[in-house]
């Protein structure tokens, strides 16, 4: 510095030269500088595979996983704790409604009894012993079930046993065999609809709707993936930015610190520099932490706790946004999600389930009219006592025995049937508990009815809605562009006018704020853009957070 104001007083003509040649080579710089911007067309490419190489961020510590947004996808649907607790839910309801089905089952039961009794005499009929005894043995087996038609209800049941006493009895021991078969039909009550049945036709309804909640668990998680990994891409982009920003302002302190050097400009313009540095680099370490927090976002999305790395792995998107133009067809949209979506085929069926009860408490008013029928065929068998005439006890002449197959013959060969037919009937008086059902459930319903309607209209503002966001971004992508590329202008005009001397460095900060601002406004409209086009999508099968 010395020497250059010695050669300053020597010769001021070759003063004039240095000022001259350290201002071209200062221009020469800046104007350089000025040169590290993005391509006009902002290439989604570029953002998505050159965002971490660009960036001087420190690298991952642990491994590296490349992905797409499709694969980001399919790692979702296979290891999201979420989607694996909520496909849990239509295996329950599978249990629910085979519970409830089960009281359609036919069910077999068989008893054994035997009994000894010793009682004394009573009667002239129980002999001459002092004491009485009465030994038996009995088995029942059968079969019952409710109907899954009509309400109607069987039971069949043979019964067979063995008796012995000491009392008078023709047969001694005693065998016997009893067949009986009873059926009870509703006519009007219960007829077309039952407990069972309403238990049964609601627990379906609620099978079905898991299986919707299951779906909409899907839609969500494969939108939040897809957001998540916009945001990722979208935050690696944006430390770019920042970095280029930062190159551009530690650029500028430089070409301050030459000019000092040289004398052409205040020291203050250094801290000025200064400044604008650390402001960048303030910037720089947020936006590094935003890649963190959104890997973290994506990492809970597609990873469960049994993955190894969980923490440690770190995400390198290598699909880049499109901005292609879609065509958005709103009516058809609506039309679609008003058939498609979750929560109204959710809401329908809850109405379906209203629509059940009043249709069961409307079955429960009436009168309970039911139609019975028995039917029977016994058998006797055993020792039987062939007894004479005169006195009392009459003499035993003699015995005959029929075993057990002849007393089954006696039941199978319809020898000794009855059967007995019947009506019951039955009616409230006043009001019953089926009245008061009704009431509550006919409100349920109207209820039902009425915010199915609702939700039908908030659905079609929403879809509609969204298909506007959807163009609006795109309108948004194409004027940020050309914000973008007059800032990179003015930029370069401001950096030629301070080499000239025609600006100052608060000015060409501003520029290049301006030029930091328009680049995060133009990824933001591209990745918006990106994650309306999912939202747009996923709007028509589900419902999303917020919407």
């Amino acid at each position: 510095m010395r020497a250059m104001q010695s050669f300053l007083r020597i010769s001021p003509r070759g003063g004039a030269l240095v000022l001259a040649a350290g201002l071209f080579v200062c221009g020469r710089d800046v104007f350089a500088a000025g040169q590290v911007t993005e391509p006009p067309s902002l290439a989604a490419a570029t953002v998505a595979r050159t965002a971490r190489q660009s960036a001087q961020a420190p690298a991952p510590a642990g491994p590296v996983k490349r992905l797409t947004v499709d694969e980001a996808v399919a790692m979702a649907l296979e290891a999201n704790l979420g989607i694996r607790a909520d496909r849990l839910s239509p295996q329950i309801q599978d249990f629910a409604v085979a519970q409830a089905r089960s009281a359609w089952t036919p069910n077999l039961f068989t008893s054994f009894s035997r009994s000894d009794n010793s009682n004394p005499p009573d009667s002239f009929l129980s002999g001459t012993a002092p004491t009485i005894s009465d030994e038996s043995f009995g088995h029942a087996t059968g079969v019952n079930q409710q109907l899954p038609w009509g309400g109607g209800r069987y039971n069949v049941q043979w019964t067979a046993s063995r008796r012995e006493t000491t009392a008078f009895s023709s047969f001694n021991p005693t065998l016997r065999s009893r067949l009986d078969i009873q059926f009870v039909q509703p006519l009007i009550r219960d007829f077309q609809i039952d407990g069972t049945r309403r238990q049964v036709w609601s627990t379906d309804n609620l099978r079905a709707m898991a299986d919707m909640q299951l779906r909409q668990s899907i839609v969500a998680t494969m939108r939040n993936v897809r957001s998540a990994y916009w945001d990722l891409v979208y935050a690696i982009a944006n430390l770019k930015v920042a970095q280029q920003s930062l190159d551009l302002a530690r650029q500028q302190l430089k070409d301050n610190r030459t000019r000092v050097e040289v004398g052409t400009m205040a020291p203050l313009d250094i801290v000025e520099a200064e400044a604008e540095v650390a402001r960048n680099e303030e910037s720089a370490i947020v936006a590094e932490d935003q890649i963190r927090t959104n890997e973290d976002r994506l990492r809970v999305l597609i990873m469960n706790t049994d993955q190894p790395a969980l923490w440690s792995v770190s995400f390198e998107p290598t699909e880049a946004p499109e901005i292609k133009a879609q065509p958005i067809d709103i009516e058809v949209a609506v039309t679609s999600a008003l058939e498609n979506r979750t929560d109204i085929l959710t809401s329908k069926k809850q109405l379906d389930n209203a629509r059940i009860d009043v249709r069961f408490f409307q079955n429960q008013r009436l009168p309970n009219i039911d139609v019975s029928f028995n039917y029977g065929l016994v058998g006797l068998g055993g020792t039987q006592f062939l007894y004479g005439q005169g006195g009392f006890p009459p003499p035993v002449i003699g015995q005959a025995k029929r075993n057990f197959g002849a007393v089954l013959g006696d039941v199978f060969t319809n020898d000794y049937a009855s059967w007995t037919l019947g009506v019951s009937i039955g009616y409230p008086i006043g009001t019953s508990n089926a009245d008061a059902g009704l009431a509550g459930a006919r409100l349920q319903q109207t209820q039902g009815e009425i915010g199915l309607k609702y939700l039908e209209l908030q659905v079609a503002a929403t879809v509609r809605d969204l298909g506007r966001q959807v163009t609006t971004n795109l309108k948004r992508v194409e004027v940020t562009q050309k914000a973008r590329e007059f800032a990179e202008r003015r930029l370069e005009a401001e950096q030629k006018k301070f080499a000239v001397g025609m600006s100052t460095t608060f000015q060409v900060f501003q520029a290049q704020r301006d030029l930091s601002f328009a680049r995060n406004s133009e990824l933001r409209a591209i990745i918006d853009y990106n994650k309306s086009l999912v939202d747009f999508e996923a709007i028509q099968q589900a419902p999303l957070a917020g919407r």
